[in-house]
């Protein structure tokens, strides 16, 4: 608009001058070797300026002649450039859509239009990575390094092949060289930081985070938050040989980023080495609002050294109640619960994590808790089996690395606070349905155990404790010796004793049945039970050989025969015939010829056995293979058993 007005302001004043020139009167006369031209004012000007065009056109076309060369050779330059301008564009859309060869010859024709331009050995150079030739890619990069123009392309280019061939040394150089030519470059000022933190040289990472955040490629968050890493990595590192600087460190570092849980749990680690108990409260308790840690309920449980699990146990409980319903905390509670032996607490505890959101540390708390309070391996093992099942714990997270510990840099990636704290992912739920019954988290109800009765107590051995209780230190081994000696005759007349009655018992209740059938024994008496230990006939007592058995057990039916008639006597004295009866008897008996009974025939047959030869159930061990001619040899059959 303002051109417009520009153009119509200069036409009104040359119309205006031409006007005022056509007013003015009189001519404008010019005389030359006796001619004479007059004409007025207007017509002249016009005459001056068509002369003076034609002027100007020919010097124009004069030095546009002389100008010739130039021209052309400028013609030619820029058609060139053009022809290699879109031979290069033609390669980066080549190497866009990943036809290396393609791209490697448009970049081969704008190498030749184009003399020396980086586009083209960027080209080229990006070419050879696509495909495959390294050597060539590394030569073209370093050839950048000569140009100040091109030198921080060609650094960039040597990181990325060092990078590809795991070499972090080389890497790191060129990053910091980039750094170094050129400020402000993104790429380096990360991958700097990057590698310093997993070499662990944190006095150099903090100064290329200042310079980081200096130069404006990170925000003030993320400044702080690495800061806070960066400190609390470096509190961890001098917290044994420099606790103050690491203390300082670990505060600052707290400050900074209040929930980030290992900072807290360094600092008040070192506040309480300190004896500042209520610092270290103040940084678990801060942190714990924020995000919730067993970490950090293990520290703040030990704050105080030298407490019972009593005063853990309270400490624990207030700092749950800072945040409540967490299953962190009722698990932290929980623990310090078992530790206290306040199994009900715990059992309650866990009964409300298991409910809310289960875990593997759960389950495997209620395992302890089973075999601390009642020793019960079924149920213990029962909530061993539930854990497998249970979902994964939290732990530190990144890069698809799981860590129990926390670490400032991923070591895959290493990228700084790269760790998270989560469950983590990929693994299979195997817990999906299953429920748990409110009888599980009971006290298992146990058997009362049963009353030990305890083996009657002979006269003589109730005799000799006696006198051992009131015998002087000197006399003991004779009463011992007394004691052993005593037991074998005690019990033998125990023996006797038993075997009588039960004659007796036969004799006072004759069975109609037992003329013509033998009926069967029953066990009766101590047969069968921990009892017999005491009628067990010692080792002194037994007989040498069978024939020696036989004859003492013929004696002993004897005498027991005997025994019964006297007894029997004594019982009805006044009768002389009936004592003249049992007189009679008992000497029958004891001069009647012996006759194979069930006791000798089982004695005799007792020998027998023994005198037989002990035959294995194989010829040979199973893994022998044995020799062709006892194969071929018939083979007598042999007892499957030994005796």
């Amino acid at each position: 608009m303002i051109r417009v007005l520009i153009f119509f302001a200069l036409l009104f004043a040359v119309a205006l001058g031409f006007a005022w020139m056509a007013d003015l009167p009189g001519v404008i006369s010019i005389s030359w070797d006796g001619y004479v031209w007059e004409q007025p004012p207007v017509v002249v000007a016009l005459v001056v300026g068509v002369a003076l065009a034609l002027f100007l056109g020919v010097v124009w076309l004069v030095l546009t002649i002389l100008r010739s060369p130039k021209i052309a050779l400028r013609f030619f330059s820029r058609r060139r450039k053009d022809k290699g301008y879109q031979a290069l564009s033609r390669g980066l859309i080549a190497l866009g859509t990943g036809n290396a060869k393609l791209a490697r010859k448009h970049g081969l024709d704008a190498d030749k239009l184009l003399n020396e331009e980086p586009a083209t050995k960027l080209l080229l150079a990006q070419t050879a990575q696509l495909a495959g030739k390294d050597e060539e890619a590394r030569g073209r990069f370093e050839a950048m390094l000569d140009d100040p123009e091109t030198r921080a392309l060609g650094l960039h280019g040597l990181f990325i092949e060092a990078e590809r061939h795991n070499e972090p040394v080389a890497a790191r150089h060129y990053a910091e060289e980039a750094n170094k030519a050129v400020s402000g470059l993104e790429w380096a000022g990360k991958a700097v930081l990057g590698y310093q933190a997993v070499a662990s040289h944190w006095e150099q990472a903090l100064a290329t985070l200042e310079r980081n955040y200096t130069s404006k490629l990170i925000d003030k968050k993320t400044y702080r938050r690495h800061r806070a890493v960066i400190l609390t990595a470096l509190a961890q590192k001098l917290e044994e040989g420099e606790p103050e600087r690491a203390y300082t460190m670990a505060k600052e570092a707290h400050g900074l980023a209040l929930g980030l849980v290992p900072a807290a749990v360094v600092a008040a680690r070192l506040a309480t080495r300190r004896g500042d108990i209520r610092k270290a409260s103040k940084i678990i308790e801060a942190t714990w609002r924020l995000s919730p840690h067993p970490d950090l309920a293990e520290a703040y449980a030990h704050v105080r050294t030298g407490d019972s699990a009593v005063d853990r146990l309270k400490r624990v409980k207030s700092l749950a109640a800072l945040r409540a319903n967490t299953g962190v905390g009722a698990l932290a509670v929980a623990r310090a619960a078992v530790d206290a032996r306040e199994f009900d607490e715990a059992r309650e505890q866990l009964k409300k994590v298991l409910r809310s959101e289960p875990m593997r540390a759960a389950f495997l708390m209620m395992a302890e808790l089973e075999e601390a309070e009642h020793g019960d391996k079924g149920r213990m093992r029962d909530w061993l089996s539930r854990a497998v099942r249970a979902p994964q714990d939290k732990a530190w997270v990144a890069d698809g690395v799981v860590s129990a510990e926390w670490q400032p840099v991923s070591p895959v990636t290493g990228r700084l606070d790269a760790f998270e704290w989560k469950t983590p992912s990929g693994l299979p739920d195997t817990s999906a349905g299953e429920t748990i019954e409110d009888a599980l988290f009971e006290a298992p109800v146990l058997a009362p155990a049963r009353e030990a009765v305890e083996p009657p107590v002979a006269p003589e051995q109730a005799q000799m404790a006696g006198a051992a209780e009131h015998a002087e230190p000197g006399r003991m081994a004779d009463i011992e010796l007394q004691a052993a000696s005593a037991k074998p005759a005690a019990a033998k007349d125990e023996a006797n004793k038993s075997e009588l009655e039960k004659s007796e018992a036969g004799k006072a209740e004759p069975d109609p049945k037992a003329s013509d059938e033998p009926v069967p024994a029953a066990k009766e008496g101590y047969e069968g039970t921990t009892d017999d230990v005491g009628h067990v006939k010692p080792v002194q007592d037994l007989p040498e050989t069978p024939a020696d058995e036989a004859s003492e057990t013929a004696d002993k039916s004897a005498s027991q025969q005997k025994a019964g008639a006297e007894t029997k006597g004594a019982e009805k004295p006044s009768g002389d015939a009936g004592e003249k009866k049992a007189e009679a008897k008992a000497d029958k008996t004891a001069t009647a010829p012996e006759k194979p009974g069930a006791a000798e025939g089982k004695t005799l047959e007792t020998a027998e056995e023994l005198d037989k030869p002990i035959a294995f159930p194989f010829s040979r061990m199973p893994d022998d293979p044995g020799t062709e001619e006892e194969e071929e040899e018939p083979k007598e059959p042999r007892p499957r058993f030994f005796n």
